[in-house]
């Protein structure tokens, strides 16, 4: 029993004793549920899954169910748990799985036989997946189920976990996440369980058990808890020590230990460089700098290799001495492995990461131009790049390290404690990481991790110049760092002038009725220091006078942080032109939106999205905002806003008054047919002003085509009409037809894209073209006019056609139809875009189609086709046309169904 004690508490790193750890292990509610569900009587093969990040406690936890395991009454002469560590596999040579376990428990070959029979009654624990350094593919070959037969270590273990090997025990296994996907392929059907460390509570009874007194111990609390990347780190106890020793230190002088933890940067400079204060004097001497050097140098090897742990072998490859470790051992930033003498382990992975991008520092700093790092060690520009994060995580974090490390107080400290510099290079090399690429902060991913980086650095001369070229801005906020860092950089984006935003649920707490787990005392603290940083944040909406868009969607704010964002809106040194609010929520914040939307010069395109239904206030509050006299509205977007029909009274009013309102879209909102008869009325008005209207999706019917078609008589000053996606049929084309034929009518462009028209409606269009119509854009898309086509050249071939844009997209358009459309486009003097996209011509009808343009001098400028790209001949072909008549453009286009972009309505 002695020795699985001593395993027990071999888990534990220097500095605290049995008793905390014990709790901290029970603490773990996940893993005491489920020991409580492990019966002596009740034996079942089982694998379970222990992970999580570096230092939560992940083989404190194991090695306890190990101990436990063996306090059951099993018989004396067997002992049923083994402890298998991989970062020791790593290095075995080929052996039985008999002699692996007999190393540390030799009863095991006294057994004999017997042994194998009590496998039901075995626990192995397989501790650090992540750290197992085995070739590719080792774990899945050659395994086999004979326990005295000599494999490979990495063999062995993949026996042992695929089941080959004593099929009926338990298997415990722990590792970090980024193994999980390799774990998950060779173990059956394992049971996870998420190791997440240390609690809040953990966390407060550390300080107070390391600081000794409450007053100190808060206050330090208070501080590293400012920092939400610090708080969670801290669920590791070990970076609890380090934190703990740090501010220990910062108070006993006197400082306030807030600015320390700032960033994890500032605290790991300050804890390593109050490990290594220089005595009276003054600067230290060599010795401290060069085994910094050859710390940081062992440090980054790991780092590349993903390996926490080194051996003596490990040491002389890179020329390091016991002795250059010794001043970290001494004060237990390095150990040395308890169970494996020669072996050392930093005392948590995130200090490994510090020291890792201090490497990059110093290397810099004494090295040539010419000079390289250590094999397997890349520079600084392959350590930020995307590529090898991807392929190996750790890296990540070294390189926010080596951003905050870019900080000139900073550089400062470092070479005041160890006589070291930040050379100027490594700025170098940050600044073309975050500015890599063209629009390099208009990708939400990209944008994440640049403020983040940018943000550890806290120079503001490098964010300045990172972000001096950047005009639009795509961020997601998921947490209340991701707002701390966003605020930190757009306080710096001079240029900037468009930022969008998401703010996902659970940054603010405020209007979260499903947050019950949360006191009242917590989500309030939560929310204040939320809304602190938000309207940081806010308060570059005001400040930059070139920021002019805003566009904020698929939000959950709350009532606090809207009214935040409003207040800097209606600031005159606000220069805000387009904003686009598109499913916000809490509802009401569309009230006070449209409040600080009164009487804003500034402001000429507005778009409101999302369920408006009942909220007459909404459109109450909006009809005042176009009556205002500074009112310089002149595009509104409404989505989804079924009530404004039944306050059409009100909003026509307001457009009466309102003399700037050019554009008006009212797409996917129930208008239906009475509701449009209302709008035609409005439409008479002789002070209507509006230009472009958009109807698509609204659920109308032929029904309402004659009052269309009598308003567009009247207005003289319409010019744009989308109906797409209502079904007027042919009969409500007939009817708008008749009003378009007008020469008052002043309409240029109809959008028809699905509205079900047949051939019989294209000979409706046909006449109207042919009547020297003002529509020069006409979209027909996705109707099956199939043979209407015929119709349609007919109008082609007229001089009196003033079409420059058609679109048939997906009009089931046949091959056979080519020959008229080839003669017509030979003909025609005005069309310049023609758009036959989705439609499946054929190689006969293509060529043709292809042949007449080779010889037109016709004003053709663009062509939309879905081509076989794998035709030789329509390759052929294409390159013919193009080198016969350079003015066309030919877009040979994909399956995605698309709405053709000539006719969208761009305002």
């Amino acid at each position: 029993m002695e020795k699985f004690y001593n395993i027990w508490k071999h888990a534990f790193w220097h500095g605290d004793g049995d008793d905390f750890h014990y709790k901290i292990t029970l603490g773990s509610q996940k893993f005491t549920l489920f020991l409580n569900s492990i019966t002596t009587t009740h034996f079942r093969p089982l694998t379970v899954v222990l992970h999580g990040p570096a230092g939560v406690g992940k083989t404190a936890l194991a090695k306890k169910w190990m101990l436990d395991w063996t306090q059951h009454n099993l018989p004396k002469a067997l002992q049923s748990a083994f402890y298998l560590s991989c970062r020791d596999l790593s290095c075995q040579g080929s052996c039985t799985f008999e002699e692996l376990i007999a190393k540390k428990w030799p009863h095991v070959q006294e057994a004999g036989p017997e042994i194998l029979s009590q496998a039901q009654r075995f626990l192995f624990v397989v501790d650090g997946f992540d750290e197992l350094r085995v070739p590719s593919g080792s774990l899945v070959h050659d395994i086999c189920g004979d326990w005295k037969k000599q494999k490979p270590a990495a063999t062995l273990l993949g026996s042992l976990l695929k089941r080959k090997l004593f099929p009926k025990a338990t298997l415990l296994v722990t590792t970090r996440q980024g193994a999980l996907g390799e774990l998950r392929l060779l173990v059956e059907q394992p049971l996870f369980i998420e190791v997440e460390g240390l609690s809040e509570q953990d966390r407060r009874d550390y300080f107070l058990r390391h600081f000794g007194q409450e007053d100190p111990a808060l206050r330090a609390l208070e501080a590293m808890e400012s920092n939400p990347v610090l708080s969670r780190m801290c669920a590791a106890p070990a970076v609890c020590w380090v934190v703990c020793k740090c501010l220990q230190v910062q108070m006993e002088k006197g400082d306030d230990p807030a600015p320390t933890c700032h960033t994890a940067t500032s605290l790991f400079l300050r804890f390593l460089c109050g490990q290594f204060a220089p005595g009276p004097g003054g600067f230290p001497g060599p010795r401290p700098r060069a085994t910094l050097s050859a710390v940081c140098l062992l440090a980054v090897q790991g780092a590349w290799e993903q390996t926490s742990v080194f051996d003596r072998e490990d040491l002389g490859r890179l020329g390091v001495t016991e002795a250059d470790l010794q001043p970290f051992l001494d004060r237990s930033i390095l150990q040395e492995d308890a169970d494996c003498e020669g072996h050392y382990a930093f005392v948590h992975l995130s200090v490994q990461q510090f020291l890792s991008a201090l490497f990059y520092v110093l290397a810099s700093d004494a090295q040539g131009d010419g000079d390289r790092p250590p094999r397997d060690v890349g520079d600084a520009q392959r350590l930020l790049s995307k590529e090898e994060r991807l392929r190996n995580p750790t890296l990540t974090q070294v390189g926010h390290f080596l951003f905050g490390l870019a900080n000139e107080k900073r550089a400062q400290e470092l070479e005041a404690t160890f006589g070291c510099r930040v050379s100027a290079r490594v700025r170098g090399e940050l600044l073309r990481s975050v500015s890599a690429g063209s629009q390099p902060f208009s990708s939400v991913a990209r944008v994440k991790e640049a403020v983040s980086r940018l943000y550890e650095s806290q120079e503001e001369s490098l964010v300045k110049e990172a972000v001096a070229q950047v005009e639009v801005v795509s961020l997601r906020l998921q947490n209340q760092t991701d707002v701390l860092h966003a605020s930190f950089c757009l306080q710096h984006c001079e240029n900037l002038q468009k930022v969008s935003l998401q703010v996902d649920k659970g940054v603010f707490l405020e209007n979260d009725c499903m947050s019950e787990s949360d006191t009242w005392a917590e989500r309030s603290k939560h929310d204040h220091y939320a809304l602190c940083l938000w309207t940081d944040l806010c308060s570059v909406f005001s400040s930059n006078k070139n920021l002019s868009s805003l566009d904020v969607q698929q939000s959950y704010l709350s009532h606090s942080s809207v009214r935040i964002l409003c207040e800097q809106i209606t600031r005159v040194t606000c220069h805000l032109r387009k904003v686009v609010i598109k499913n916000v929520s809490p509802m009401d914040a569309y009230w006070d939106f449209c409040l600080a939307f009164i009487g804003k010069k500034t402001l000429t395109q507005l778009s409101l999205e999302g369920s408006f239904h009942g909220d007459k206030m909404l459109v109450l509050l909006l009809c005042e905002a176009l009556k205002h006299r500074r009112c310089s509205l002149q595009y509104l977007r409404l989505g989804s806003c079924s009530d404004i029909t039944q306050q059409w009274d009100d909003f026509s009013l307001a457009l009466e008054i309102n003399q700037t309102l050019q554009f008006l879209d009212l797409t996917d909102n129930e208008i239906l047919d009475e509701g449009v008869k209302v709008l035609c009325t409005m439409l008479r008005h002789p002070k209507c002003f509006l230009q472009r209207l958009s109807l698509e999706n609204c659920h109308l019917t032929e029904a309402c085509c004659k009052e269309l078609s009598s308003a567009l008589i009247v207005n003289q000053r319409l010019t744009h009409l989308c109906l797409a996606k209502n079904d007027l049929g042919d009969r409500g084309l007939k009817l708008l037809c008749e009003g378009l034929s007008y020469p008052e009518c002043q309409l240029r462009t109809l959008v028809l894209w699905q509205c079900n028209i047949t051939k019989h409606g294209c000979k409706h269009i046909s006449k109207l073209l042919q009547e020297d119509s003002s529509l020069t854009h006409l979209d027909l898309g996705l109707n099956p006019i199939a043979t209407g086509l015929w119709f349609l050249c007919e109008a082609l071939r007229k001089p009196s056609c003033n079409l420059k844009w058609l679109g048939l997209r997906g009009c089931s358009i046949a091959s056979f139809c080519c020959w008229d459309l080839a003669s017509a486009l030979a003909s025609n003097q005005h069309l310049e875009a023609l758009d036959l996209g989705q439609n499946t011509l054929g190689q006969s009808g293509l060529t043709v189609l292809l042949e007449g343009l080779k010889r037109s001098r016709r004003p053709l400028k663009t062509l939309r086709l879905k081509i076989d790209r794998s035709s030789v001949e329509i390759q052929k072909v294409l390159k013919e046309v193009g080198d016969s008549n350079p003015r066309l453009t030919i877009e040979c286009e994909d399956t995605v169904m698309t709405r053709s972009s000539c006719c969208d309505f761009p305002f």
